[in-house]
């Protein structure tokens, strides 16, 4: 009678040590905290990495043109104009997609570089995070997200572009700016307030 069951033990056995051999997931970093490194390519295949601007703040932003959120902040020009005003200071600015290959808003490289360049956009590098691992270690939710980095390497900021969670161009003029305010207190020495706020937009399509 036993033997009967025993491939059965088996196969419970095999599952429960190839869980426990398998590493967990990464839990996403809040502020404070250093910020994961990474290599990704930009959408021309160059290999960007987070290590490359040591020392210098950077703005990561997270992004899928599919989204309207992200449209809204394009076409009205208030994201390109915060990434020029950034990196005319000094800042690196790396515009990052996780958006998986298998979804329908996946745009090729040379697609979405095209894309970027048809909005007047100016960052640093925009990135193509296909398998979703970079996007998924900063907690990245929602497409627009932000994150800033200060010089030392730990995370200064993370959460919405700015202060009205709408898909309303009109709502920009009125909201507060997040980024800005958070490059300006930065640069002044000043502890970053609000480091945290809830992002909004479409998530991330991570599948």
């Amino acid at each position: 009678m036993q033997r009967r069951h025993l491939p059965t033990a088996l196969a419970v056995i095999s599952a429960s040590a190839l869980a426990w051999s398998l590493p967990a997931p990464a839990a996403p970093v809040s502020v404070g905290q250093p910020a994961p490194p990474f290599s990704l390519k930009d959408t021309a295949g160059r290999l960007v990495q987070l290590a490359d601007f040591a020392g210098k703040t950077v703005v990561l932003e997270w992004t899928n043109p599919g989204c309207p959120f992200v449209r809204k902040h394009y076409a009205s020009g208030n994201l390109p104009a915060q990434q020029k005003a950034a990196t005319a200071a000094g800042v690196v600015w790396l515009t990052v997609n996780s958006t998986s290959p298998r979804h329908g808003d996946h745009m090729a490289p040379a697609d979405l570089g095209d894309w970027m360049t048809a909005q007047g956009a100016a960052p640093t590098a925009t990135l193509l995070d296909p398998d979703g691992l970079v996007g998924r270690s900063y907690g990245a939710k929602t497409t627009p997200q932000l994150v800033v980095i200060q010089p030392q390497g730990r995370l200064a900021y993370v959460g919405a572009v700015d202060s009205i969670a709408s898909a309303r161009p009109e709502d920009i003029a009125r909201a507060t700016q997040h980024v800005p305010g958070v490059l300006a207190q930065l640069a002044a020495g000043q502890p970053v307030r609000p480091a945290v706020t809830a992002p909004y937009g479409c998530s991330v399509k991570y599948d």
